[in-house]
């Protein structure tokens, strides 16, 4: 393979499976209409179907196959449902086998969710061996057939918002995953949405598998709706990278179906990240409010003010805290080289600090803090006359020399 051919079979390309930058070119790419939910009416409909793009390649780490130009948009699931398996004698008996398998992992009177449900076979078929049990079904085309059995929600299912509101012991997502852009993301978000409720629940997902489709070389199974192909070993790697405890993994339906049951919850670290920043973003917000009231406490003191930096940080510091530049038109910097150049966002021109000594500021405000020793003992060197040093610390601007501060 020249340097030319390779270049072109590998890709930089996040994979939705595992998130792995590499790819390699799996199938040429090719343009198809819709394959499952388009329904065209007539012939001349068929033919006159949009030409979507199919460019799958492979990630090199754990042999996820994906489309790199599907567009969830692309599908109508809104508008039509996505029919598949539901009426043939052997997927009866699979779904019989994937019912009494979750029987296992469950209490008495559970919560059941199941995601993109269909016509809900799978959760009347539940609903005969868990009485009792409540059932959700998921799924954004109207036409669910709930035989009084279970609830149907015409809507996606979104894990931040619907498992602090249902709290499900268990979650089911069969068929869907392949769907998504983003199958792993989806996963994690519903992990850390268990987390920050502070349930324990278990998720089951099952996937068409393609391992036979690469042993016999079989093409047709790669059409628009199904971004994602799992083999065994990324589907493996996605339970994973979602939950350390994996505690089902099998095939079915003679190896074209991949399934696995993960326990979410009990994670401490991702809460606890999360958390933080929740603080930090309220802190923040209280931070805007106030250090933007004190900077019009300062401006209409009537004081002569400068700011010390007019790019990076400190031109962060001034568009996040409205530093326009009719009230503080005076920046300077210690860099010559930016003299004449204009901050951003607020069009303030830098000069170079040498311009305080002919037009001194009773208030020098320094946005970069860890800066903050070395510009002090800067302006004191160049001679520059000041009354005071303002910097931000802990959502207020403070005093330099007179406050308490780590700088």
């Amino acid at each position: 393979m020249s340097q030319e051919q390779q270049g072109a079979f590998v890709r930089e390309s996040t994979c939705p499976a595992c998130g792995h930058h590499v790819a390699v070119v799996f199938i040429d790419k090719q343009h198809q209409p819709l394959a499952t939910v388009a329904w065209p009416k007539s012939s001349e409909d068929a033919q006159a179907m949009k030409k979507l793009p199919l460019d799958f390649v492979r990630c090199v780490d754990c042999g996820h196959v994906y489309n790199t130009e599907f567009r969830y948009d692309e599908v109508p699931y809104s508008e039509k449902p996505n029919l598949m398996y539901n009426k043939g004698a052997v997927w009866a008996r699979h779904l019989n086998r994937v019912c009494d398998l979750l029987l296992e992992y469950l209490p008495g009177h559970p919560v059941v969710i199941e995601i993109g449900c269909g016509e809900g076979h799978l959760l009347r078929t539940l609903a005969d061996k868990l009485p009792g049990a409540r059932l959700i079904g998921f799924d954004p085309n109207a036409s669910m057939s709930t035989g009084g059995k279970f609830e149907a929600r015409s809507e996606l299912f979104i894990p931040t918002v619907h498992v602090a509101e249902c709290k499900p012991d268990l979650v089911i997502s069969r068929h869907v995953l392949e769907h998504l852009v983003n199958p792993l993301g989806f996963l994690q978000t519903t992990a850390f949405a268990v987390a920050w409720a502070g349930l324990e629940t278990r998720v089951f997902i099952e996937v068409p598998c393609i391992d036979r489709a690469i042993e016999t070389g079989r093409t047709e199974d790669f059409y628009y709706e199904h971004n994602s192909h799992f083999t065994t070993a990324s589907f493996t790697r996605m339970l994973q990278r979602t939950s350390n405890v994996v505690e089902m993994l099998l095939h079915g339906y003679r190896r074209e179906v991949i399934s696995g049951l993960v326990k979410l919850g009990g994670s401490t670290q991702s809460v606890s990240h999360a958390r933080e920043a929740q603080s930090f973003c309220d802190n923040a917000r209280r931070a805007t409010e106030v250090i933007v009231r004190e900077l019009a406490e300062i401006s209409s003191s009537g004081k002569s003010v400068a700011l010390w930096g007019g790019t990076g940080k400190a031109a962060a510091f001034m568009n996040t805290y409205q530093v326009d530049r009719q009230r503080f038109p005076v920046v300077v910097d210690s860099d010559a080289d930016k003299a004449s150049t204009f901050v951003p966002g607020q069009g303030q021109e830098i000069r170079f600090r040498d311009y305080l000594l002919m037009h001194p500021a009773e208030v020098i405000i320094i946005p970069m803090q860890w800066r903050a020793r070395d510009i002090v003992q800067e302006i004191e060197h160049a001679k520059i006359s000041y009354e005071r040093v303002l910097i931000e610390h802990q959502g207020h601007l403070i005093d330099f020399h007179k406050d308490v501060h780590p700088y």
